[in-house]
């Protein structure tokens, strides 16, 4: 490693693209928090529509193929941010994701920087665990940053990685955005005029994107389940493709005479709105989540929140006192938290808003977040003075 005597942080993030996402999002959120703090940072990537962000922000950005998974390509890409690094004086290279970050690897290791990672998610291991090799660089850090003790776990089990090198830093909720108060009258009459809310019924909402493993079946399942009829249902997200699920959880709907009371959605805007118009906020995958940042927002906006029991939410929600976690793919826990959620006394749900609240402020917030990985720029940058 080569000595600096500047051991105030230089620092390039290094992701595929900067389109949309949590990912994504984190990244310019720590870029525009490093700038306030008078922090020199760069981000590099393909591109993308979050980069007018970075711009506001006055972070520069590096456009360069790096979504591409093509040996030759990411070689390039390594020599070209060697280039960038040694140009720029950076002495950290935070890499977020597993091609750039082979790339990034291979050029800090050749500038003689630091190294680090964001372990973001579990990423696939392929039949017999052939993907392990390649994701195995989300390890390579100096420092890795876990985004839940589910990712910590994960890294630990499979890839035998030193827990002494791991820092748990939990990703957030905007709570400027995510604020019942900043949500207006004309926003949320907006959301009931669009998905056709009766103002006479609890809404129960389930966003994200359509896929089986985020279990919008398990909900239809469990609708049909449950005691309480009186409600409506909105199921939000992008189909992304998957026709046949969206069909399949239609047909579902249909099968137990739900379509009145079950409303499909495809990609929605303005989530805080969506939430403020909603009583309950539901999480229901079926594997494990790597954050969770649904049932973050939600406690953010003082609602129910109903989570699987698995993952990140069991970081995020404090079972009974901020929400109320169910059974993994079970349709009857999840039927039976929801009735739960519907039978509590106005005087609960108040005292359960409240903690939800307090719960994402104490810990769940974007300077939490930022402050927490500014303090491993700088651990990295005082094993220079050893």
């Amino acid at each position: 490693m080569e000595k600096n005597n500047d051991t105030a942080p230089v620092v390039l993030q290094v992701l595929p693209e900067l389109e949309t996402g949590g990912l994504e999002t984190g990244t310019v959120e720590m870029a525009c928090e490093l700038q306030k703090h008078g922090i020199k940072n760069f981000v590099a990537s393909q591109g993308g529509r979050m980069v007018h962000d970075l711009e506001k922000a006055k972070v520069p950005h590096i456009t360069l193929p790096l979504k591409t998974k093509n040996p030759f390509k990411m070689l390039s890409n390594a020599k070209k941010l060697e280039k960038v690094i040694r140009e720029n004086g950076i002495n950290i290279v935070h890499a977020r994701s597993r091609a750039p970050a082979w790339s990034a690897y291979w050029a800090a290791k050749r500038a003689g920087v630091h190294f680090m990672t964001t372990f973001h998610g579990t990423y696939g291991l392929g039949p017999f665990g052939i993907k392990k090799l390649y994701n195995r660089v989300m390890t390579y850090g100096e420092r890795v940053i876990a985004i839940s003790n589910h990712i910590r776990n994960h890294m630990i089990k499979n890839y035998k990685t030193d827990d002494g090198k791991i820092r748990l830093i939990f990703r957030c909720a905007d709570i400027e955005k995510f604020n019942p108060a900043a949500v207006s009258q004309e926003r949320m009459i907006k959301k009931i005029k669009e998905y056709n809310i009766a103002e006479d019924k609890p809404v129960i909402l389930l966003p994200g994107r359509i896929t089986h493993w985020k279990g919008q079946h398990l909900l239809i399942e469990a609708l049909h389940l449950m005691k309480h009829k009186d409600y409506y249902c909105i199921i939000a997200g992008a189909e992304q493709g998957r026709t046949d699920y969206l069909n399949h959880i239609k047909n579902l709907a249909r099968k137990y005479n739900l379509q009145d009371r079950v409303g499909f959605f495809g990609i929605y805007s303005d989530a805080p709105a969506l939430m403020m118009v909603s009583n309950i906020i539901l999480s229901t995958a079926i594997e494990p989540e790597a954050f969770g940042r649904i049932a973050v927002e939600g406690q953010a906006m003082g609602k129910i929140v109903i989570a699987s029991n698995i993952g990140g939410s069991l970081d995020n929600l404090i079972d009974g006192k901020t929400g109320r976690l169910f059974a993994s793919n079970d349709a009857q826990s999840l039927a039976d938290a929801i009735d739960w959620a519907l039978d509590l006394p106005e005087e609960e749900k108040k005292k359960i808003s409240e903690a939800a609240v307090k719960n994402v402020k104490d810990n769940f917030t974007k300077e939490i977040m930022c402050d927490k990985t500014i303090k491993v720029y700088k651990e990295l940058m005082a094993l220079d003075k050893h």
